[in-house]
């Protein structure tokens, strides 16, 4: 049978307001036909029609009777978490994640491994099978999954979903198309259909979907240094092909040279995922003896293997090196937020990706340089924080964009 395909390019009216039943139906159920007419300013016979077509695909239930201040008592609307299933997989800085969700959201089943090798070969194969894990566990679920999503690293282009992966030759980078065509991949063996996103996106859209509660419309969630995913009113935001959230120029042909202290122009080159913190590590340890044993012991790692994992274990145990470290890199991640709230000047900033797990002061002292470089009015009522999905983010965030095409493609 062949797999339906995700739709991709400009909202048709009816997409629009599918998916903005479907947001007040996530944030405010259970809710009422009358409410929904109210909130979103179209006459309750219209928004029956589209409620009626949730219902005859199972994704929408009717609930208990609500309070009636005369007359007939409304039926209550919500979403039925049985009426579907999404795959989402996440490609974090130091793990890959695959969850099962339902249709609010709630984790059935989730599988994790160590960050695959820079190779996007090693990447995608264990993308795919990370996602056949999640289907053997699952069973049960299979005949009502309803589609796959990715978020992953590199260029992602919405048109074509093509992505280009940033391949390091010596120490050049370099950003290639993708031999593996990915989304054709999971759709030909898993004859489910995919969306492939940018990992930063996705893990945006999660953190403002489930993770912070309404109330925020423009944020920025930071994926370490390299990229930022992008909410404006409410709405991601991905420029004209998908490629938008890029923090960085690069030209390899001036790659010696474009090398600089931080807050100086060339300080917007591209960065190293990890924001420079295994090298910073590295250079400390082969200096310092005393304090590389001491590391070293902590983490049962070694110089040629230290990883962020080992860095945050030996700064939560008050290490000198990995504080320093961190410290350092924490005022460049800084001053580079610095320029983005000034440009987009957004309510919130979350940091997630995996620096979650770099500990308070790392968030203190980001939050202290912001405020050291950006406009002083720009950061009065600015929200800067960890992200509250931590390491789930970018998968479930890529599950939930998938549960908005899923409605929008309704009718």
């Amino acid at each position: 049978m062949e797999t339906v395909k995700f739709q991709r390019g400009n909202l048709s009216e009816k997409e629009r307001r599918n998916i903005d039943i479907l947001e007040i139906l996530r944030r405010r159920g259970p809710i009422s036909r009358p409410d929904i007419s109210q909130e979103l300013g179209i006459n309750v016979v219209t928004i029956s029609n589209y409620i009626d077509d949730f219902i005859k695909h199972n994704l929408v239930q009717e609930k208990e009777l609500d309070v009636s201040e005369g007359g007939r008592r409304p039926v209550l609307l919500d979403l039925n978490p049985r009426g579907g299933y999404i795959i989402g997989v996440g490609l974090n800085l130091m793990n890959m994640v695959g969850v099962l969700v339902d249709l609010k959201g709630n984790i059935i089943t989730k599988t994790q491994i160590a960050r695959p090798r820079s190779s996007v070969k090693d990447i995608a194969e264990s993308l795919l099978e990370i996602i056949r894990e999640i289907l053997r566990r699952s069973k049960e679920y299979a005949v009502n999954i309803k589609g796959i999503g990715v978020g992953i690293a590199g260029l992602v282009n919405k048109n074509d979903g093509s992505i280009h992966w940033p391949q390091k030759m010596d120490h050049y980078y370099t950003y290639a198309s993708v031999d593996l065509p990915l989304r054709d991949l999971i759709e030909r063996e898993f004859n489910l259909p995919a969306l492939i996103e940018n990992d930063a996106t996705s893990a945006c859209f999660g953190e403002y979907w489930l993770g912070m509660g309404s109330g925020y419309k423009n944020l920025i969630y930071m994926f370490s240094g390299v990229g930022c995913g992008i909410i404006i009113d409410g709405k991601v935001y991905t420029g004209s092909q998908g490629y938008a959230g890029e923090v960085s120029v690069y030209n390899y042909k001036e790659q010696d040279l474009f090398s600089c202290a931080p807050g100086n122009d060339c300080f917007i080159k591209r960065w190293e995922i990890d924001l420079g913190i295994i090298e910073d590590v590295k250079t400390m340890l082969a200096k310092d003896k005393e304090n590389a044993e001491k590391f070293f012991k902590l983490t049962s790692s070694r110089i040629n293997n230290v990883d962020l994992k080992s860095v945050f274990i030996a700064n939560r145990t008050g290490n000198a090196i990995a504080g320093a470290a961190l410290s350092a890199a924490a005022k460049r991640l800084g001053i580079k937020i610095a320029f983005l709230v000034n440009l987009l000047n957004p309510e919130t900033v979350v940091i997630g990706g995996g620096l979650e797990e770099a500990g308070d002061d790392f968030l203190n002292k980001v939050t202290q340089s912001v405020k050291d470089w950006a406009f002083r009015e720009i950061t009065e009522d600015l929200k800067i924080s960890y992200s509250q999905l931590r390491e789930n983010a970018v998968a479930l965030g890529v599950a939930s964009l998938v549960m908005q095409r899923v409605f929008a493609q309704l009718g």
